[in-house]
């Protein structure tokens, strides 16, 4: 069974956004942020997902990618 990988860390990157600063704007806590960025969650709020979308002006898709090959 393969597993969904969470590519905030790059989209973050991209966008040139600090933790801080996607924090501040999206209203999440650096640590609850900093565990998505290093996928350490194994849920998430769409209401989060649609904040962090908006704040990096992303698709959900850029943010989490399915592997079907990848294993715990």
């Amino acid at each position: 069974m393969g597993k969904i990988i969470l590519r905030l860390d790059r989209v973050m990157a991209d966008r040139k956004k600090s933790l801080q600063e996607l924090s501040e704007e999206v209203g999440v806590s650096n640590v609850n942020l900093s565990k998505m960025k290093n996928g350490r969650i194994s849920a998430i709020r769409f209401s989060t997902l649609e904040a962090i979308c908006e704040a990096l002006h992303c698709q959900p898709g850029d943010i989490l990618e399915y592997d079907e090959t990848a294993t715990e």
